[in-house]
Order: structure tokens, then sequence, then C-alpha cells
């Protein structure tokens, strides 16, 4: 579901909120002087408890200590994972999963059918209370049952045996199996969750790593899981050290004391410099990923489709990127991401047109700015900092439209789990794709009723399509039918659209197999370092 909150550390990072000036370069060794050890920053998580987790940081760590059914190959393709293979029945709703008998929890318990019924069971009960199981398992036969409190058993999963699950949705969908290599699907141990709230603190799961110690605010620390079930031998780190808040990653990697760094604005230059020192360490990503500003539907201004297309209409955004971002983004005038299955040039789009934006307003049932309602955008984050960017779009509105919008912080927990409630007229918003399918933009973030549509757009002709387009056996016909939503949600400033992201990162010369793929991830089980 949501990357939602890898957009905060990438908004400081890309800001340069996190970045200082003064540090001493480190050794250019190619050799690591940790042994095999693979040193990296970032945050502490949310949680870790996969039924629950909504954030792309809390994700990072879930993907490398738990696993499921299937994972995300290099293609971004559905590939074995504890299912060592799967049958699909001629109607497409019949999934049949053949779990690999060499799966184990970290305890040395073998991984069973019944494992994954409890996990799939447990994530959709509302006394979990996840704001992801209807997304990623509401698909499946008696989803709607649980969530709604009217039964415990998922009826559309039949444990056959110990290594054998079968599963069945309710119509067939393309992208069903893309759904189960996110997080919520997970398979987790019933006997671990039942030691308490927090039970995901120790847990005992199956991923290629184990959580082996974690102070909070200072070190989380992962080690090889012996037991990973893959079918070749473990390649990769003994462990992975994450130095949470540790400062500045870019200093921290100029030191020494990382291996890997996301670079941010401050430090662009210097490293895009062909004749610097960190060029030949340079690794660009393009993500497919959307910054963009949320309007709330249901309240006025923004339930007046002409206000939506007068602010959208009001911002330059190729100005942003170049004065604001340097040209590290790429300005978005349409929802889904360049790489995207289904990504149209020829989309039709609201570009800016000052003007334009002006007569909006007076076609507006407001007639005048005047007449306007006091407006706020709700944004994430700490100590009253405003992204450069959005103190540049909110002078923007100002002097293009006449219009002055204020802005309303929220603790990151809150923002991200409670927007849906606690939003303003406006909110700014990150979506990044857990897999690579145009569904998990369009329909995720708009279709009506959607937990994942915060701004509560809704339209019976975007809904029909979207529906159309998932059940088309056709790939062809079925990107068509996406495409004609995403006209429909621009002509319509469902949202306003900014800029799909990059990842700029450095990667010390004795890493190897480290990838960052365009989610936003990397598989850590295959990186290695050559130590001293």
């Amino acid at each position: 579901m949501k990357k939602l909150a890898y957009f905060l550390l990438s908004a400081l990072l890309i800001s340069g909120l996190l970045a200082t000036a003064g540090c001493q370069p480190g050794a250019t060794d190619t050799v690591s002087p940790f042994g095999n050890v693979l040193n990296l920053y970032s945050i502490d998580p949310l949680t870790l408890d996969p039924a629950i987790a909504g954030d792309a940081t809390s994700n990072e760590y879930i993907l490398q200590i738990f696993s499921g059914l299937v994972r995300l190959d290099e293609s971004l393709q559905p590939a074995p994972d504890i299912a060592s293979d799967w049958d699909i029945g001629p109607d497409g709703r019949t999934y049949t999963f053949h779990l690999n008998t060499l799966a184990r929890f970290n305890d040395g318990r073998p991984v069973a059918a019944q494992d994954f019924k409890y996990s799939w069971e447990r994530a959709l009960s509302p006394a979990t209370g996840s704001q992801t199981a209807a997304t990623y398992l509401g698909d499946i036969v008696g989803a709607g049952e649980v969530l709604a409190g009217e039964s415990d058993e998922l009826s559309g999963v039949e444990v056959i045996d110990d290594h054998t699950l079968r599963v069945t949705i309710n119509e067939p969908k393309s992208y069903f199996l893309d759904k189960l290599t996110y997080v919520t699907s997970f398979v987790v141990d019933s006997a671990n969750v039942a030691q308490g709230y927090d039970w995901w603190r120790q847990p005992n799961s199956t991923g290629p790593f184990k959580l082996k110690s974690w102070q909070q605010n200072q070190q989380l620390v992962l080690e090889r899981n012996e037991f990973y079930n893959v079918t070749s031998s473990f390649l990769g780190v003994e462990q992975v050290i994450f130095h949470l808040w540790a400062g500045a990653p870019m200093n921290l990697y100029e030191t020494g004391q990382i291996d890997v760094a996301h670079v941010g604005l401050s430090n662009i230059e210097k490293v895009t410099d062909i004749r610097g020192e960190f060029y030949q360490e340079l690794s660009i990503v393009p993500e497919l990923s959307m910054t963009y500003i949320g309007f709330n539907h249901q309240e006025p201004p923004f339930n007046d489709v002409n206000i939506r297309r007068a602010f959208t209409r009001a911002i330059d955004k190729e100005k942003l990127v170049s004065l604001v971002f340097k040209d590290m983004l790429t300005a978005a005038y349409g929802i889904l991401p360049s790489g995207m299955p289904g990504f149209n040039e020829d989309l039709s789009v609201l570009d800016f047109d000052a003007t334009a934006a002006k007569e909006l307003i007076a076609a507006s049932s407001y007639g005048d700015v005047a007449n306007l309602p006091p407006i706020s955008i709700t944004i994430s984050g700490w100590g009253g900092l405003i992204p450069q960017d959005l103190v540049a779009i909110i002078h923007m509105w100002k002097t293009n439209l006449g219009v002055e919008v204020s802005v309303r912080q929220l603790e990151p927990v809150e923002f991200i789990y409670n927007l849906k409630q606690e939003k303003d007229e406006m909110f700014y918003w990150g979506w990044g794709a857990d897999y690579p399918h145009p569904q998990n933009f369009l329909e995720i973030l708009f279709a009506t009723g959607s937990e994942t549509n915060p701004g509560e757009y809704s339209s019976t002709e975007v809904d029909s399509l979207v529906d159309m387009a998932a059940r088309e056996q056709d790939e062809e016909l079925s990107l068509s039918l996406y495409q004609q939503a995403e006209q429909l949600l621009v002509n319509d400033a469902a949202c306003l659209p900014l800029w799909f992201g990059q990842s700029y990162l450095l990667i010390k010369p004795y890493v190897t197999g480290y990838r960052l793929n365009p989610l936003g991830y990397a598989v850590l089980n295959t990186v290695s370092v050559l130590p001293h």
C-alpha cells in the first residue's frame, strides 16, 4: 500500500535538510573496513508488523525480515518465495500454491499452509486494525466478512495439506499475484504474535535476515537467517547495520561510516561532476513514484472542479523542478510514472497557465478568490519545517491566483495513518508503487471508497473503467482502459501531480550487488562486500 513515508525521508534528503558541510572525505578503499557487514543509514521503523505497516521505512525492514508466498524478481515480476510454484485454474479465480518444504521460521519450525491462513485472517480481523488488508487481501472470497467482523474464517483460503494452499478470489484479477508480494500477505508465527502487543520487536520470521538487535534512535542490526528457504546458497553479507538518525548521510559516507548513501539536493553538483571523486560511485535510479497535492473532494472549495483545475494550472512545475530541485526530479502532469505499464505519452494535461487559472476561478461557483473559504494544506513532519518546494508552491498560488494558503503540520505517524480523518482542504502526499501495475495507482488512490483514497475522490465512470480493466484478460485492452481512466482523472483534477522521483545513490566500490529497484527497495541478501 502506501510507500507514503518513504516520501518523508526522501523529502528531507532532496531538500538538503539532513545535509551539513565541512567533513573531510574518508578513504577511498576498495575493501570494506568492517568485514562481511553492510552499513546503511536509515531511521526507526514505525512498526515491524506486516499486517499493520503502511509506510516505506517500515516496509524496508519488513521485506528483509519477513517473507510471503511470492516476491518480485529483478524484472519486478512475481517469483517463488515460500511458494515454490503455483497453478492457476482455468477460471482465473483459483490459485493453488505449493510451499517450499525447506521453508522455516527463525526457530527452525517448518512453515505450513495453515500459517498463511492464520496470518491473512489476522490481518483482516478488525481487532488488528490494518489499513492495508482490505486493499491487498480484499479480493479473496470471504475477506469482506472477516473485515466486517461477521466471520473469523477466510472462506476463500483452503488448507489442502501442510504444503498446499488453495486460494479463491472473487473474480479474475490480472494483478492478484502482484498484490501478494506486498508485506500485508507475509506469514507470521501465531505463537510469536501471542506474546503480546509488541511481539514484532522480537519476531520469529522467515525472511533472508532476522532481527538481532534494535536500539531506538541509534542502531538496528539484521543478521543472516540460516533457515531462509532459498534454493541456492545464501549469497551476501553476514550482517546489515542500520545507523538510525546518525547525522547527514553524505557526511557518513565521506567519512567511511556507511557504505551506501542517498544523495540530497545540497550535494548533487558534487556527485554529478564527471571530474569529481564521487562520480564513479553514483547510481541514478528512476522511481515508480509520484509526489502530489491531494484535494479534499468532500468539502469546499475543492468540491468544485474548476477550483481544482485553477490550483493545478497555477503551478509552474518545470520552474520548480529546475530551480528548487536542480532537475533531480521529473515534472508530473499525469498519474502514472514513465516506466509503468500503461504510461501514456499522449495524455492531455492541465499544464501551467496563470491566465487560464484565473479564468477557471471566475467560471467556478465562487466567481472570485475573495469568496473562497480559508484554505489550509496538511503536511507531515517535525518542528514546523516546511519543504522548500511547498513554500514555492504556496507563493505561486498567491502570485498567480491571489490566494493565501496556510500550513498545518502533523506528526508522521498521525499523518500517515489518520490523514483521511485529519486532512484539511489540501494535503501534501507521496506514493510509490508496490508493484508495477497501473491499478496500484489509478484504482488504489482514486477508486470510490478505497482506504488509500484520503481525498475521497469519487467518479462512477473512473470506477467502471478500472473495474473493467482489472477483469480484462487481454493486456493491451486492459492498459487502454487504464489510460482512459487516467485521462478522466487528469481532466477532473482529481489531484495535483507534482513530480516523479529518482534516487541518487553513492555506493562504495567494495560493495557489489546493491541495486535499488524502481519501487525503492534493495534485496540485501544478494549484496556482498569485499572485506579486509
